[in-house]
């Protein structure tokens, strides 16, 4: 018998996007400043921009609502 060929293979030039955790780490590392140029050309390259842009406004909206509300407690307790 022949061996048939697998003709459900994804071809070699189609990219799975990148994980939550990996967009979640260069959305940190961005935040803090310490991403390696390795890692943001990757990021930059090889990806849609829309999962990081999501997850940038996203943190920096958490970012500011966190920093609201400790200043509310902060003042709150004087």
């Amino acid at each position: 018998m022949a061996e048939r060929q697998d003709n459900r293979r994804k071809p070699a030039n189609s990219k799975k996007g990148p994980g939550v955790l990996k967009v979640m780490q260069s959305i940190l590392a961005g935040a803090l400043g310490v991403q390696s140029d390795k890692r943001r050309e990757e990021d930059f390259s090889s990806h849609s921009p829309w999962p990081y842009i999501i997850a940038g406004i996203l943190f920096t909206a958490g970012f500011v609502v966190t920093l609201i509300v400790v200043v509310k407690v902060v003042l709150s307790g004087q």
